[in-house]
């Protein structure tokens, strides 16, 4: 029985009841608190119920332990923009069923499984079931890892067209893919879009340390000098050291240690650090002391390094940039300081509370030992060292390990090593062979030099140019110029670009060797292809080889009948490509009178049509119009009367039978 609204009044007029107390006073009880009930009738309480979980799905709580729903903004008489950005879903969407089809993605990720990851992505987009955009970072994080980047291109233009709106960890990603494959005006153009003054994310100071990397490695340091001007312009990212220490390593690489100065005293001013004060991010004292070191300071970078890693130092270093004062002292004939630094680090490494060693340390101190001449010191730190840590090697160890060893004459400690690479499941890269045949070369073993290259070729891998010039020099500095130039055929075959290079080396050869036919046939494939150009030393070179033997005339008739077979290449192109437009417009004629040949026909069909069911309609009409005239009413009148007279004669009939 529903209960009505005076006994609601009833109840809220009721005051407390005195009752007596054994203390000599009285004690005031309230009446309890009752909830009061607002619904007349169960049916209304469960539409109730019901209308407070489709809020809560709509909108859910912020937290476990606030379940109010957050208040809703007044209503506004314009309408909303529907091309103003939106904002990336929270970590909150990553829940349910998402969260299930989020696990089962990252298994395939560990099993490295990473086809069936991004398949899984581009099937359930468009599902019951659609992925987040975490999901999507993490498939594309595991491809930028495996430097897979068409894949990771194509995941992200298909997130994109499918509109799942992008963290700033996913404008990192596709940045960082674009830094690595060296297109780093196409990621100033993405980072562009990212700043714009409508857009509804912020650049991180990753993002800038990307774009900063990507740019020094490219030898544009003006560009990243005014990358990070507009960092502290917009005022999105405080001043970063490690941005700061990237620009130091590209005017360290420019030989520019005077704008490292400069540099570390912007970092102090922006952060607030008086002259006398330090700065506590340790990662920008190493190229700070490969400065000093270059303007012959040598003092000045010893008192820094006793000022930052002295006893009662509060500057933080990490295995970074302890590598970086690791490097600088190594490479700066300081190796007893830079032993004791990395014993120093080899005590203080204890993972995963600090981590003061990585690989890069094992490969500096390599370097270091190497410098020195000191090079079993270097192959104890690389085997015995690297393995007390659990530290495994990768292929740019074994690398740099190689060249190291290859540059001073050690080949068999070289060929060693990379049997020991293939024993350990790691795959030599294109640069691994060049670095053999560059040693073998340099030991006086050409043929080993070409074995080497012949076995990087059938193990799938595409050398460049680069590495073809390898072997064409090799080659051509011993004087074997037939086999050079087979190479040099080679790389047409396998459709290498050619650069000047190629045919300087093969040029000087055939000059110094005064086999001038072959030097003029190499300088005609020079002249005709596309892709180089004739220096003018090189010109001069040929001339005055063909002067010395009275052959000079021959290189102006070389150029006239260069220029006469690209001017006939040239026609032939153009008559091939009139020939094709000719065909397409014949095609397209044709495809024309196919259609209009085929609309005439479906007319045809469908006038045969209409005529046909005018020709029935005119046959019903006709004999409806025969069954309406005179003669056919008489007989129609005669028949029925015919009619009559028979049925009263079988009644007549009927009536006799029966008396």
């Amino acid at each position: 029985m529903a209960l009505s609204k005076p006994y609601f009044a009833h109840l809220r007029s009721l005051k407390p009841v005195p009752l007596p107390f054994h203390g000599g006073g009285r004690l005031r009880i309230a009446a309890p608190p009752l909830r009061l009930l607002s619904f007349a009738t169960p049916e209304e309480a469960a539409a109730e119920r019901r209308r407070r979980k489709r809020r809560l799905r709509i909108e859910p709580p912020l937290s476990s332990f606030r379940h109010q729903p957050s208040p809703r903004p007044p209503p506004s008489s314009k309408s909303p923009n529907p091309n103003a950005p939106k904002l990336p879903e929270t970590m909150s969407a990553l829940a349910g069923n998402r969260l299930n089809l989020h696990n089962r993605i990252l298994t395939h990720i560990r099993e490295n499984d990473l086809e069936e990851a991004s398949l899984l992505v581009r099937h359930s987009i468009y599902s019951n079931c659609r992925p987040t955009i975490f999901t999507c970072n993490a498939v594309l994080a595991a491809l930028l890892r495996q430097c897979r980047y068409s894949d990771l291109l194509s995941l992200h233009r298909f997130i994109t067209q499918a509109s799942v709106v992008p963290t700033v960890i996913t404008h990192n990603l596709l940045l960082q893919a674009y830094c690595d494959c060296r297109k780093t005006d196409t990621a100033l153009e993405h980072y562009r879009l990212i700043v714009k003054d409508d857009a509804a994310l912020n650049p991180s100071p990753t993002t800038y340390r990307i774009l900063v990397k990507g740019l020094i490695d490219n030898n544009k340091v003006d560009q990243a000098v005014d990358l990070k001007n507009d960092m502290l312009s917009k005022g999105i990212c405080p001043p970063d050291p490690i941005v700061y220490n990237l620009l130091m390593t590209g005017f360290l690489n420019n030989d520019e240690p005077d704008r490292v100065l400069d540099l570390f005293q912007e970092l102090k001013e922006k952060l607030g650090v008086g002259d006398g004060g330090i700065i506590y991010d340790g990662i920008v004292y190493g190229n700070l002391m490969k400065g000093y070191f270059k303007k012959g300071e040598d003092k000045e970078a010893m008192n820094l390094y006793d000022l930052v890693l002295g006893e009662g130092s509060k500057v933080r270093f990490g295995a970074v940039s302890y590598n970086l004062v690791l490097d600088a002292l190594a490479k700066n004939r300081r190796l007893d300081e830079a032993i004791g630094l990395f014993e120093r680090m080899m005590k203080e490494h204890d993972p995963p509370k600090r981590i003061a060693v990585n690989l890069g340390s094992f490969n500096v101190m390599v370097d270091g030992f190497c410098l020195a001449g000191l090079f079993e010191e270097a192959m104890d730190v690389f085997k015995r060292r690297m393995g007390e840590r659990t530290c495994s090697p990768d292929v740019l160890s074994y690398n740099n390990l190689i060249d190291q060893l290859g540059k001073n004459g050690f080949v068999a400690e070289a060929e060693e090593l990379f049997k020991q690479m293939g024993e350990r499941g790691f795959n030599p890269d294109e640069y691994t062979y060049v670095l053999l045949v560059e040693s073998c070369f340099g030991a006086g073993r050409p043929d080993d030099a070409v074995d080497y290259f012949n076995k990087m070729v059938e193990s799938g891998l595409r050398p460049n140019a680069n590495a073809y010039n390898k072997v064409l020099g090799g080659l051509a500095s011993i004087e074997r110029l037939d086999e050079a130039r087979g190479f040099l055929d080679r790389m047409a075959e396998r459709e290498v670009p050619r650069n000047v290079q190629s045919y300087e080396m093969l040029l000087n050869a055939f000059c110094e060797a005064a086999r001038l036919n072959d030097a003029l046939k190499t300088l005609k494939d020079l002249l005709m292809d596309e892709g180089v150009s004739l220096s003018e030393e090189m010109k001069e070179l040929v001339e005055g080889a063909l002067r010395k033997q009275g052959r000079a005339e021959e290189l102006g008739k070389l150029f006239e009948e260069v220029e006469r077979e690209k001017a006939e290449a040239a026609a032939r192109a153009a008559e091939e490509k009139e020939r094709a437009e000719a065909l397409a417009k014949e095609e397209e004629e044709r495809k024309k009178a196919e259609a209009a040949a085929k609309e005439a026909a479906a007319a045809r069909a469908s006038a045969a049509a209409i005529e046909a069911v005018l020709g029935r309609k005119k046959k019903t009409e006709s004999k409806e119009e025969e069954g309406s005239s005179p003669a056919n009413t008489a007989a129609i009148a005669e028949t029925k009367e015919e009619a009559a007279i028979k049925n009263e004669a079988d009644e007549a009939l009927g009536q006799g039978t029966a008396s």
